[in-house]
This record gives structure tokens, C-alpha cells and sequence, in this order.
């Protein structure tokens, strides 16, 4: 059986929303992915967020090309992944562009920092990793950018945020109480 030539626009918007969907089931962790471009902070709430290497380490993080951000990551050349907790929900849902606020107000929440790279960094996330950027790559819709790992910190409190089925969700008490271990 071979691969189909072409597909209609209808059958590709079918297929986006079969992938939406499936894509709905996978559980992330929720981050900030943070940077200061033109000495003016910018970030947006993240779960393409994953690590490429440890040696060296290095991360990869996917955002919109259509974001503010995205333009910010580039110029700035460093940004910071900031791991969430459950209690950092309302600041995921400001992060996320849900409450309206956008670029530098964002950061009027939370006790932000500046890492070694001169990226924001949000002082109680449940870890954060300070990256210089690597590589830019454009597929799609989004930007891969890739990362190098300058500095990385994991506190032991709090449980983490994800996003499964379209919302913010906790983990498990048995599996948090693991993770806490």
C-alpha cells in the first residue's frame, strides 16, 4: 500500500485536529521560558521544552514563531527554562497570554531574578536551567531553539505543574511524594 500523493486542505485541518487531539493526551510539564531582549524582559508559557544532551547539556525549547518571544529568544541569544509548580498556575495562565498581559507586564508576578546569562529567572520554580543559545531552527509554525546549559538548579519543594487535556493538572499524591524523595 503506498502513501497517499496529495491531501485536500479539508483532510490537513482533519489531520490538525486529530493531532491536537492526541497531542491533548500527552501530559508536559509546564514552564516559563524567559529572556531580556533589548534589556526588556519577554516570556510565554511553555511545554515543548525537552533535553537534547547532557554532554554537553543542552536543551531544546519550540515556540510560536508568531510570539512575541520568539523574536526576543533570537536577538537576546539566552533564555531561561523555568520548571513550575502547582502553585504557580495563575502565573502560567499569565505567562500564557489566557489573562490579556503581555510582554515586560507579565513579569509584574512572582520573584524574578537574573541568572549568569542576564536571563529572568523566577526564584521559587522547582528548577530552572540559565542557556545561551545554540541554534535557531524553523519548522512549521515554530522555532526550535537549541540551548546550552549554563546553569541549572533544582529546589526539593513543590510538586510539578502539567498541562494534559487541556488544562493544568497535578500529579498524583504517590507520585509526588516520589518525586519529592
Amino acid at each position: 500500500m503506498g502513501l497517499p500523493m496529495k491531501r485536500s486542505r479539508a483532510a490537513a485541518e482533519i489531520l490538525a485536529a486529530e493531532f491536537k487531539s492526541a497531542m491533548r493526551r500527552l501530559a508536559a510539564g509546564v514552564t516559563i521560558v524567559a529572556t531580556d531582549g533589548r534589556g526588556r524582559p519577554n516570556g510565554l508559557t511553555a511545554t515543548a521544552v525537552c533535553s537534547l544532551s547532557a554532554e554537553p547539556p543542552q536543551l531544546l525549547v519550540c515556540v510560536n514563531r508568531n510570539s512575541a518571544p520568539n523574536a526576543a529568544i533570537a536577538r537576546a541569544g539566552r533564555f531561561s527554562v523555568n520548571v513550575l509548580a502547582t502553585r504557580h498556575k495563575a502565573l502560567a495562565l499569565r505567562f500564557s497570554g489566557a489573562t490579556g498581559v503581555q510582554g515586560e507586564d507579565r513579569f509584574a508576578r512572582g520573584e524574578w531574578t537574573v541568572a549568569k546569562t542576564g536571563a529572568p529567572v523566577l526564584a521559587d520554580a522547582i528548577a530552572f536551567f540559565d542557556c545561551t543559545l545554540v541554534d535557531a531552527i524553523q519548522s512549521g509554525t515554530h522555532t526550535v531553539f537549541i540551548g546550552k546549559v549554563r546553569a541549572a538548579h533544582a529546589h526539593r519543594n513543590g510538586t510539578p505543574l502539567l498541562y494534559a487535556a487541556g488544562a493544568f493538572q497535578a500529579l498524583a499524591r504517590r507520585a509526588a511524594r516520589a518525586n519529592r524523595k
